[in-house]
């Protein structure tokens, strides 16, 4: 039974009952007074025979008062409301055993409660109330915190100093080491500032910073707690780091050069900071300071060394126009300065850096016209960015050696946890992987060619423009032995080692020979949406047709098309057919030999493109650098890895399939030790099998094809030559088992006030009547890695086992070639005529515009250069349907790309 239903005994003199029964026998008011009204303990619990609280002391009859007298009355006595529970009694209940029994009710003692020095949770309050704070508790609790923050924010500000000026930007140098240890240079450290007053600094160049960076500058205390709160914000969670808004803020940070780390204690040292700097400091001394520590690129501290880096010139004597460009310069170099800075960014070319730094120019100018600076007839005149000079001006930095420092730094930053901004501040020891001897080899071998051959003065227009490329990779362990990156680090700025725009060509058959052996030919007998996982392995010794012209077909047998329907037909260098008619069968190994176009377009197609683009990956190459991949001219070489890739996917097969990405630096230190070594990573591109037989069908190349040139004394040597669309580049890459090398040749204007720059014909280049591969670049492989391995013993390649099944293996006469063993002939014409469609009329050829890095019609990719450091863009050409259909010399593309020869 419930509790409510059943209730123990009650006592017989105390309790509610009690006082009902006494009340019933009132007829005086509607409900009796409370109990106790009248301080009786007795009348409290209706031990009165009366059992009322009707009735007086004297038990005679009380006047009706009503509840709100009771109450009162119950006040008067000290009762309340609720009455005080009894010494031993446990509620409003009567409990067992009388007054003295253990009790039962809910009643509350009100005994004196005692006081705490901090009352909470509060007492006397129940429920809910007793956990709110009351007001002189919250107000203590304020007072107090703000008392301690003006205390803390006081001794903070006694114990920071004001910076000087003079002491900034102390930089050490770094120190980059050659592969023996020895020192190669210290540099990329020094701090280039000459300090100078505020009256030898142009008016319009303290109004560009204001109005760029600072507005309210001559008003504001010095901080900006908006952009404080927002900085503190994001460092509390992990996000990015934010510096000061505000000039002084920003004058501070450059002068806390001994701790640039971005934490909370820090940045709230820069707050002290800023604010005594902003009470002790006019507004003009604030300035000088920061214009004077201001790091604006190419090693230079303040405006003197700024205006004297960019413009030759005293900072006194800088126009509005480049004092408008200089503070563009101040929201980072690396991707304004117009000289570009794609060794540290593939984002940071000198078109794109030049193309930032003009808007950004612009909108301080335009800025300042309206605060009030500047009058908007002056700004008028410079609508265009100022003619820079040459970046480099520390000669311990020419020839060779700043390309080396470039890649090295550029691995530094994108491998390891070293900013570029650490790397200024220097102080790091750099071993590098490159191999003094090796350097100057290749560099002498550039030179001895061009020397003999290249003449600008005789031939100008056929010899003016060339530039060479190289890169030397170790197959063991993807180290960079040797680059060349062009004539001189402080007069040519470009890497030629790293991406260039130019394309590769046939070099890039082999991939297209791995995909076959490695994945095999889809079957034509398959069912279309089946065939892709119906393969046979390809052999060498598969036959395909080296017919010029020839028809290119689906897996399925159709023919290929492009987007508008239209039917091509692929050409061979010089309109030449290889084998006998009538099918022109060669196996793939005489087609890699004598580079026969169409035998590995046809064999790409059959593969799969995707296969094809696989296969490149997989030795090395970076996706982003491979262009066209739809179109069947994908196989032959349209697209633009950089001498260091090529070199590095080579040696990939030189070392029987194991791919190491190339690398440039070893180790790296500091003052508090090593902060960085250099892991071996290698993982199996392709078998031992398939690796071995492509260099096998290599060394046919250099043994008895088109790279003859590229024999060395005592030496097994596999290789392949490369020529372009147009005749506009040129490559040999080649290997011995200890030495993979890439040699690239081409012209290209070398003057960045030529707007629209691009690839130029090799025509006549040298003497030449064409170049090829087996041209230059092989005469210059070969004197390079006759020195190169000078002294090393001379190693074979692993004899390749038997790989895959012979496919088209047509009865047809013995295949003979027609060429003979020299690059793919050229027509006699400097324009070769171009290979004849099917059933269509010949298309218009156009010639793109083809720049350094790409046409314009292009879309932007890059080599980022990965672990070898090199990280320049490489805009790569869009896929385009221009049906220009040539031997060598198709605009655009054969099929939508420039058609690559040989």
């Amino acid at each position: 039974m419930s509790e409510h239903r059943r209730k123990p005994p009650q006592p017989q003199e105390g309790g509610r009952a009690a006082a009902r029964r006494g009340q019933s026998g009132s007829s005086s008011g509607r409900r009796a007074a409370p109990r106790g009204a009248t301080g009786s303990p007795a009348d409290s619990y209706g031990t009165s025979s009366h059992g009322s609280e009707s009735y007086g002391p004297g038990g005679e009859e009380r006047p009706y008062g009503g509840r709100a007298e009771a109450r009162r009355a119950a006040q008067r006595s000290g009762g309340g409301r609720r009455r005080a529970a009894e010494p031993g009694r446990g509620g409003r209940r009567g409990a067992p055993g009388g007054p003295t029994g253990p009790g039962r009710g809910r009643g509350r003692a009100t005994g004196p409660v005692k006081k705490r020095f901090i009352d909470y949770p509060r007492a006397g309050k129940y429920g809910w109330r007793r956990w709110v704070p009351s007001w002189k508790l919250v107000s203590g609790l304020c007072i107090g915190f703000f008392g301690s923050l003006v205390a803390i924010a006081g001794i903070g500000y006694a114990m920071v100093g004001v910076p000087d000026v003079a002491k900034t930007a102390k930089a050490q140098n770094n120190v980059f080491y050659w592969s023996d240890g020895s020192e190669m240079v210290a540099t990329g450290g020094e701090t280039n500032r000459q300090i100078v007053k505020l009256d030898q600094i142009p008016e319009e160049m303290r109004n560009a910073v204001i109005s760029q960076e600072n507005k309210t500058f001559m008003t504001d205390s010095g901080i900006d707690p908006k952009g404080i709160a927002r900085a503190v914000f994001n460092m509390a969670r992990g996000g990015e780091t934010q510096g000061g808004s505000t000039i002084t803020q920003q004058f501070v940070k450059n002068a806390m050069l001994d701790d640039q780390s971005q934490t909370l204690t820090r940045k709230f040292q820069e707050i002290f900071v800023s604010v005594k700097v902003g009470a002790k400091f006019s507004k003009d001394q604030i300035m000088e300071g920061y214009l004077n520590s201001a790091y604006y690129g190419r090693g230079a501290y303040g405006i003197q060394a700024a205006s004297r880096a960019y413009f030759n010139k005293d900072s006194v004597d800088l126009s509005p126009g480049q004092c408008a460009f200089l503070a563009a310069m101040l929201k980072g170099a690396t991707y304004y300065d117009p000289a570009g800075a794609t060794s540290v960014d593939a984002a940071a070319t000198p078109e794109a850096n030049s193309r930032r730094a003009k808007i950004q120019m612009q909108d301080t100018l335009d800025k300042m016209v309206e605060y009030g600076h500047l009058d908007a007839t002056t700004r008028d005149k410079y609508r265009e960015l100022p003619a820079v000079q040459n970046p480099r001006s520390n000669t311990a930095l020419s020839g060779q050696v700043g390309y080396l420092v470039d890649l090295a730094k550029a691995y530094v930053i994108n491998n390891t946890n070293i900013t570029a901004d650490d790397l200024q501040q220097g102080g790091y020891s750099i071993y590098t992987t490159f191999d003094k001897k090796k350097v100057k080899a290749l560099e002498a071998a550039v030179k001895k060619v061009e020397k003999e051959n290249i003449d600008p003065k005789k031939r100008p227009k056929t010899d003016k423009h060339v530039q060479f490329g190289g890169a030397s990779v170790d197959p063991e362990t993807g180290a960079i032995r040797a680059i060349y990156g062009g004539a001189d680090a402080t007069k040519h700025f470009t890497n030629n080692a790293d991406v260039t725009g130019a394309q590769v060509g046939s070099t890039f058959k082999p991939f297209v020979l791995a995909a076959a052996m490695k994945w095999g030919v889809r079957d034509p007998e398959g069912v279309p949406e089946q065939a892709q996982d119906e393969r046979t392995k390809v052999s060498p010794k598969s036959l395909y047709s080296g017919k010029n012209d020839l028809k290119i077909k689906n897996y399925d047998g159709t023919v290929w098309q492009d987007d508008k329907g239209k039917e091509w037909l692929q050409a061979n260098d010089g309109d030449q057919s290889l084998g006998d008619p009538p099918n022109y069968q060669v196996d793939l190994r005489t087609a890699m030999q004598f580079s026969a176009n169409s035998a590995f377009v046809q064999l790409g197609m059959d593969v799969g493109l995707d296969k094809v683009q696989e296969a490149a990956t997989d030795a090395g190459l970076l996706k982003e650098s491979l262009t066209g991949t739809t179109f069947p001219s994908f196989s032959i070489g349209i697209s633009e890895p950089s001498a260091i890739r090529m070199a590095g996917s080579y040696a990939t097969f030189a070392a029987s399939g194991k791919q190491r990405a190339p690398y440039s630096v070893t180790e790296v230190k500091s003052a508090d030790g090593t902060v960085y070594t250099h892991e071996d990573e290698t993982k199996q591109a392709f078998t031992a099998q398939v690796a071995d037989n492509v260099t096998d069908v290599l060394k046919t190349v250099v043994e008895k094809g088109t790279g003859t040139n590229a024999q060395l004394t005592g030496r097994e040597v596999a290789g392949k030559t490369g020529t372009t669309d147009g005749n506009k580049s040129a490559w040999f890459v080649g290997y011995t088992p200890q030495l993979s090398t890439a040699i690239s040749m081409f012209r290209y204007p070398d003057d960045e006030t030529i707007k629209n720059r691009k690839f130029l014909k090799m025509y006549g280049t040298g003497g030449e009547q064409s170049i090829h591969g087996a041209s230059f670049p092989a005469e210059i492989w070969h004197d390079y890695m006759e020195q190169a391995l000078k002294g090393e013993p001379a190693k074979d390649f692993p004899t390749p086992e038997p790989i895959g099944k012979v496919i088209n293996d047509v009865p047809s006469p013995t295949a003979t070639p027609t060429p003979t063993e020299t690059e793919e002939e050229e027509s006699p014409t400097p324009t070769p005529t171009p290979s004849k469609t099917h059933g269509n009329p010949k298309p218009t050829e156009s010639e793109p515009e083809c720049g350094f890095f790409g046409c314009e019609e292009t879309t932007g990719g890059t080599d980022s250069g990965g672990t070898d450091g090199g990280v320049t863009t490489s805009p790569t050409p869009t896929e385009s349907s221009d049906t220009s259909n040539g031997n060598g010399n198709g605009n655009g593309g054969l099929f939508g790309g420039e058609d690559s020869t040989g």
